[in-house]
């Protein structure tokens, strides 16, 4: 039998989640489909910018988050030779935002937290171990094929979001060109309870780190702290986790090797892409399904929340007045695929360029840079505006 929703959600991570309790909460029925059998336990993203919190405040969830995470005002380039480093404060923002800092949370608690009251609060769980085959449209209605622990079923809705990561089913199913770059180094991260602001003087809770030959992005999130490094990327990836390597990068870093105890360590490739479209009739990509950065700067999670909130609006706008649904989900591919194009995948490459000079000329010229940059009141607050994803905001909120 063929069950009918009025809005079909593929993928239950932050993008996934947002978008499926914002639409129940507007007393809308939402089926949220995740091959996976709970949402996924990834550390790698964990940093939630001002005008996120703003959207977590609108939910209803800001202050549980919170309570869950770390305040983070103040973060910090640092000189790896010198320990000099140059800091920008979001609390300089306090005048266009109530959340004037970046909060550390790992992703996997905010999609944790919305699952529970999707279920609880709302009266429609996620629907775990459910791996989407397949997906069709007509004029009325688009249809996903999906195979359970039951078996096979068939669901039909009035829309569907597709969140559904980078190596996302709906994406390739539409056969939607996925255009970029792959980076040639891989990326590789630890995450150690060894209190590594001991080793630094006045260390902040995000911190990069960099010369002209090495860097390294040093994060203190709920969970302890995440290391994350280049890494050579024709090496095995056993390789670069073994303890040989994680000595060379602890030492290298604060000069302590076995004694540094790691309990997560991961390689990933990275890569900085854009669907070649995000509407496609009545379904919209969103979040990785839709882009891939690099994450310098913690913009992914934060992007694909951005994304949802933009297309949730238009089309709990489209379900409680009739409008124009065609013309609605074309303006959400206007707005957001040009501010990642022209912000985010902009604004991620120019934060690795400066992590990643490869001469003592250019990264003193960056450096230089960086701190006129910060001297400035009027460049460092424009700055702090695009880093906090205020001004991406502004502009997506301007394009007709």
């Amino acid at each position: 039998m063929l069950q009918k929703t009025d809005v079909i959600i593929v993928g239950a991570g932050p993008s996934g989640t947002v978008a499926a309790y914002r639409l129940a909460r507007a007393g809308f029925s939402v089926t949220t489909l995740e091959a996976e059998a709970t949402c996924a336990e990834d550390l790698r993203a964990s940093t939630v910018h001002p005008p996120t919190l703003e959207m977590f405040d609108e939910l209803g969830i800001v202050d549980d988050l919170i309570a869950q995470g770390l305040k983070t005002p103040v973060y910090h380039f640092r000189d790896r030779q010198s320990g000099e480093f140059i800091a920008f404060d979001f609390d300089e923002l306090r005048d266009v935002t109530p959340y004037p800092y970046r909060l550390q949370c790992e992703q996997y608690k905010i999609a944790r937290l919305l699952a529970e009251r999707l279920e609880h609060e709302c009266g429609q769980p996620i629907c775990f171990s459910h791996r989407v085959t397949g997906v069709r449209q007509t004029t009325d209605e688009v249809t996903v094929s999906a195979i359970s622990p039951e078996g096979e079923l068939e669901l039909s809705a009035s829309f569907l979001i597709a969140a559904d990561g980078g190596g996302s089913v709906i994406r390739k199913s539409l056969q939607v060109p996925f255009e970029g770059l792959t980076y040639p180094e891989k990326f590789l991260t630890f995450s150690t309870d060894t209190p590594l602001d001991r080793y630094f003087d006045d260390f902040a809770y995000v911190n990069y780190v960099a010369d002209a030959h090495e860097w390294a992005s040093i994060i203190l999130t709920p969970s302890g702290w995440r290391v994350l490094v280049p890494a050579d990327g024709a090496a095995d990836d056993d390789e670069l986790t073994a303890d040989t390597n994680k000595n060379r990068v602890f030492g290298n870093l604060i000069g302590e090797t076995d004694a540094v105890k790691t309990h997560h360590r991961t390689v990933y490739q990275v890569n900085q892409r854009v669907a070649a479209r995000y509407d496609h009739g009545r379904i919209a990509l969103a979040g990785d399904a839709a882009h891939v950065h690099n994450p310098l700067g913690g913009f992914g999670m934060n992007s694909g929340i951005h994304d949802v909130w933009n297309i949730t609006g238009k089309i709990i706008k489209i379900l409680e007045t009739r409008i124009n649904g065609a013309s609605a989900f074309a303006h959400y591919d206007r707005q957001r695929r040009t501010i990642m194009q022209n912000f985010v995948q902009a604004q991620t490459a120019v934060n690795k360029a400066y992590m990643d000079v490869g001469s003592e000329a250019g990264y003193r010229e960056k450096r230089k840079e960086l701190e006129n940059t910060a001297a400035d009141p009027q460049r460092r607050r424009q700055y702090l505006l695009q880093q906090s994803m205020i001004a991406s905001r502004a502009e997506e909120a301007a394009i007709a």
